[in-house]
């Protein structure tokens, strides 16, 4: 049994090296020197990014502290050689072993934008009623996965249907590997069922579509010409204040050159509506621009496909059986209302094993 733990132990210590804990502790004491300066709060929106930063640093480095000083207390306890002892030892390693095995799921996260934060837009395909209800199921269900992870999550921009869901709609996700954990859901979603629509219950199919994006720094240089834009304002629709329903505060910038449009408008001011909405730009620029150089090497895999509607990534069956698959990883599951309560970490994990083949 000693040994046993003294092979996990080693493990952990590897793993700590791996993923740069001791960089990580730096990191935070230098984010904590500037949380205590007296002019901390004089930018409200980088204190609360520089807050978040360190409570996502000092959780992750907690966990992984205690768990090595939860299996080096094990080992001493071992060592004692009581006899009475040995049932309870077997069984805090077998949990400590599972506890490792849960938290190296980490290294799997190492993409250069992994730890960023994420923005995700969703696109109802045709059909109307039954995709803009189908695009509001899966936003759903990207929410409460979120929930679940402790990120956080803010609309930016939305498009309601008529009669239910939403045409479209985009939100921001903050937290640490925020992209990392949700990058697996960047393609077309296709759903079967009875329509709650229909009068006749025949069975549908829809398709929505995820675009999943890393949030950039400044450090990732993405070149855009002023003059390559045109910027429109117009009257939000959404929620944000009384004062966002009667001034032209929303924003729509087209990039002229690739026609990508980007809005947004549940911002409180256009400066702000404005800023987000470049930073969306650039990071589908980015995208784009990586798509190209992938498909330039000939190494277009999974994670690198443009989210198209022939791409399609994932089915949920709901009639007349219950299934869903994941077409890429051939994940399948015989659960597909716990996934859409938001329960991907199943997926989310046979995703990131399959791209790391």
């Amino acid at each position: 049994m000693t040994d046993q733990l003294n092979e996990l132990l080693q493990k952990i210590l590897a793993t700590q090296k791996l993923l740069k804990l001791a960089e990580l502790k730096k990191r935070a004491d230098e984010l904590s020197e500037e949380m205590n300066r007296p002019d901390f709060w004089s930018d409200q929106s980088l204190a609360q990014a520089i807050s978040q930063e360190y409570q996502d640093i000092k959780t992750e480095v907690e966990r992984w502290e205690q768990l090595q000083n939860q299996v080096q207390a094990l080992i001493e306890l071992a060592q004692a050689k009581d006899k009475s002892l040995n049932s309870e030892i077997e069984q805090q390693t077998k949990e400590l072993t599972k506890q490792f095995q849960d938290y190296e799921f980490f290294l799997f996260l190492n993409g250069p934008y992994d730890k960023n934060n994420a923005i995700i837009a969703f696109h109802a395909g045709s059909g109307g009623t039954e995709a803009q209800d189908w695009t509001e199921m899966l936003l759903r269900m990207i929410l409460r996965y979120c929930e679940k992870r402790g990120f956080k999550t803010k609309v930016l921009d939305e498009s309601r249907g008529s009669e239910a869901g939403f045409k479209s709609v985009m939100i921001s996700v903050t937290g640490r590997y925020a992209y990392g954990y949700l990058k697996s859901e960047h393609g077309v979603h296709r759903l079967v069922r009875i329509s709650p629509f229909d009068a006749e219950k025949m069975r549908h199919t829809s398709f929505a579509l995820i675009e999943v994006l890393p949030e950039l720094d400044d450090k990732v240089e993405v070149e855009i010409d002023p003059k390559d834009l045109r910027i429109d304002t117009f009257m939000s629709g959404g929620k944000g204040g009384q004062s966002v329903n009667t001034t032209y505060s929303a924003v729509r910038i087209v990039h002229l050159p690739t026609k990508i449009t980007v809005s947004c408008q549940n911002e409180r001011s256009q400066q702000q509506n404005k800023e987000t909405a470049l930073k969306i730009l650039r990071a589908k620029l980015y995208r784009l621009e990586q798509e190209k150089l992938a498909a330039e090497k000939k190494e277009l895999r999974g994670e690198y496909h443009s989210a198209e509607w022939g791409n399609q990534i994932r089915s949920y069956v709901l009639h007349p059986y219950h299934l869903i698959k994941d077409h890429r990883t051939d994940y399948e599951s015989t659960d597909p209302e716990g996934v859409l309560e938001g329960d991907l970490e199943a997926l989310n994990e046979s995703f990131l094993r399959w791209i790391k083949k």
